[in-house]
């Protein structure tokens, strides 16, 4: 079982009855007026889970008297050992019908054969799990006026003040892939409260429904929620079986997408992005936010690297727009990461921010040149100031902050800072939403989750033929170069296809020399004819730092650290000190053909034995579960890769139960 985030709390009182519908203008839930009192209790769902036998007798109580029947235990199953409890079923009291001697002929016949029931099961996770409910009645229900005398009999009300709290466990905790309860506090919800969700009409079902196909279809899927303090829904994070494998291998370097909640769209959703071996985005985990807040972000990060498989270890570096809020908040969660900001959101508000200013296509040109092309801080802060001194802008609010904080954005601050590709470091380079195409401001959530699954469907069928062709098909060289053989083996196509460029340009670089040497470390300078605005070309000095005796080589444009390959510039320089291939350290695994392979295999290697903890059991599951996983990505291609991966398992299941049975003849030995 895995660890649950310490944010997991139990509700006291579970509000609406779901899932609850809204009016859709001011998100108040529709309540049918006949009833005397406000729903307090859900309706059990498959999945609920309680912390006793006692609790989830208790919430099905409260939720028969507010629904206007009795309840009785119709069976109840023991261990034979222990005589532990371990199952039982919970009934109308008009279930069945009464013997023919039994029946009392002067009280009324009160039994119906009534369907509905509650079966439940103490699970491995030690909480007892709701395994079947039937909600419909054949009778007429009304107000219980007859408390049992049982000590199980009681009925609690909510006007009773000595009434335990029924504890329902609103996170789902894995043990074996089955949901738990989604339906949760979702009372009066408007955007002018900033501790809730604001849930339209239809949102709410919408959720239920997603969230429980998803829990009884997607292996290993998990979501979470967050109450705020009258139990009402706050914040809900979700996260598929895919993109828990993904965090795996592509979570050290993430994009968090803020704008739906900044922006104050329909959906104020948050995207955990990170980059695949193909160099496209890949989806970590979403979630739902009420508000942008310190105690909501950090509620959302710890969940997210709770929720990981396997290594669980935080980002080397999370890209965000530029909020205070998202600051406080990482440096909380991740102290140890580094927080960058996103310089294609930062160069897509220079319209919106100066584009009213006088001489604004001077200073936009400005910007462009300093952010861009300054190789040195000194050349940034240099440009900056001649920029605010000529067009006498040093009175504009945003420049003035914008440049406090340039060591968080501005590419010459930056670069120590593994990016892998999602620096957008180059002028035209951006970080698009991962749903961009499926989510504009109006966009309401029903909508949205219907295109969810489609859009997730989309990018994994790119990735699955993307894994095709760079294993398949061949790769046209355009160079004579052995260092554009030598990567043309190992990387992606799409990566390779970048790196290839970088080849190219080589013929654009010239008057590679060396300027100093210090024993085995020695700079060169480079020259490159740049191509710059208005297609014409400027001639450049790249300064490429290198160690003969140690083989390592570090450009000053710090493409390797930016994009995860070398740059053209440290090519030449390797090139002209013969060194034929590429040196290992700059051959990043994350970008190989079989790079999910050789991470489940590194991660495998070490420990053995026979036993193993529960921890070493555990990391076997992650393990193996990840390299299921690949042939099931790649099994849904064809039908003959479904033939060929079913084929694969059932050998594969028939080979570990010969283990069992050789097992079982040496002990009869």
């Amino acid at each position: 079982m895995e660890e649950t985030p310490d944010t997991e709390q139990t509700t006291d009182v579970l509000s609406s009855v779901g899932p609850p519908q809204t009016d859709g203008q001011n998100g108040n839930l529709e309540v049918d007026t006949s009833e005397a009192r406000k729903k307090e209790f859900v309706a059990p769902a498959v999945g609920m889970e309680f912390e006793s036998y006692e609790d989830a007798y208790n919430y099905y109580n409260c939720y028969a008297t507010e629904s206007g029947f009795s309840v009785r235990v119709k069976n109840s199953w023991f261990k034979r050992n222990s005589r532990e409890k371990y199952g039982a079923v919970l009934c109308c009291s008009s279930q069945g019908f009464k013997r023919v001697k039994d029946v009392n002929r002067l009280r009324k016949e009160t039994r119906t054969g009534c369907p509905a029931m509650m079966r439940m099961r103490l699970a491995d996770s030690k909480r007892w799990r709701i395994l079947e409910a039937t909600l419909e009645h054949n009778h007429t229900l009304g107000a219980v006026k007859k408390i049992g005398s049982g000590p199980h009999r009681k009925m609690l009300f909510k006007s009773e003040p000595e009434t335990p709290p029924v504890k329902l466990y609103r996170a789902l905790v894995i043990d074996g892939g089955t949901p738990s309860d989604f339906n949760q506090t979702l009372a009066k919800s408007s955007s002018e409260n900033p501790s809730q969700l604001n849930l339209k009409r239809g949102d709410t079902q919408a959720m239920y429904n997603y969230l429980c196909r998803m829990q009884l279809t997607n292996p290993n899927f998990v979501y979470l929620m967050d109450l705020n303090e009258e139990g009402r829904l706050r914040n809900v994070y979700w996260v598929d079986a895919r993109a828990r494998a993904a965090n795996a291998y592509f979570g050290d370097v993430i994009f968090l997408d803020t704008a739906c909640v900044s922006n104050k769209y329909e959906v104020p959703l948050v995207s955990f992005v990170g980059i695949n071996h193909h160099g496209h985005l890949i989806l970590l985990g979403c979630g739902l936010l009420a508000c942008e807040s310190i105690q909501s972000y950090v509620w959302l990060f710890k969940v997210w690297l709770s929720c990981k498989s396997g290594n669980r270890n935080p980002p080397q570096t999370i890209v965000t727009d530029r909020c205070k809020i998202l600051q406080a908040a990482i440096s909380d969660v991740f102290p140890k990461s580094n927080h960058r900001f996103s310089l294609s959101h930062i160069m897509k508000k220079v319209p919106e921010k100066l584009g009213g200013l006088r001489n604004y296509d001077g200073i936009r040109k400005a910007i462009v040149k300093g952010v861009y092309e300054a190789v040195k801080p000194f050349d940034f802060e240099a440009a900056w100031a001649f920029m605010i001194q000529r067009f006498g802008i040093a009175d504009n609010e945003w420049l003035r902050s914008l440049y406090e904080d340039r060591a968080k954005w501005a590419p010459v601050y930056l670069k120590d800072t593994f990016f892998f590709g999602m620096a957008a470091a180059r002028p035209g380079e951006t970080l698009n939403p991962f749903f961009e195409k499926y989510l504009h401001k109006q966009t309401p959530l029903k909508e949205f989750l219907d295109k969810y699954e489609l859009a997730l469907q989309k990018k994994h069928n790119e990735e699955a033929n993307s894994d095709m062709e760079s294993r398949s098909m061949s790769i046209d060289l355009k160079t004579r170069c052995s260092f554009e053989v030598q990567l043309s083996k190992v990387y992606t196509r799409g990566i390779f296809k970048r790196f290839q460029l970088e080849v190219e340009e080589m013929y654009s670089c010239f008057g590679t020399m060396q300027v100093h040497a210090d024993g085995a470390i020695a700079i060169f300078l480079v020259k490159e004819r740049v191509l710059c605005e208005g297609n014409r070309r400027e001639i450049r000095d790249f300064e490429v730092l290198y160690n003969r005796g140690a083989g390592e080589v570090r450009c000053i444009c710090s493409c390797f650290n930016f994009y995860g390959y070398l740059c053209r510039h440290a090519l030449c320089v390797l090139n002209f000190n013969g060194v034929e291939e590429i040196p290992s350290k700059y051959i990043l695994s994350r970008w190989k053909k079989d790079y999910k392979r050789l991470c489940v295999e590194e991660n495998g290697s070490g420990g053995g034995g026979g036993g193993g903890d529960c921890t070493e059991r555990g990391r076997w599951f992650e393990q193996l579960y990840r390299s299921a996983l690949q042939v099931v990505e790649e099994g849904v291609v064809s039908l003959d890769h479904y033939k060929v991966a079913l084929q694969v398992f059932d050998e594969s299941l028939d080979r570990v139960h010969n283990i069992e049975q050789k097992n079982v003849s040496s002990h009869l030995l």
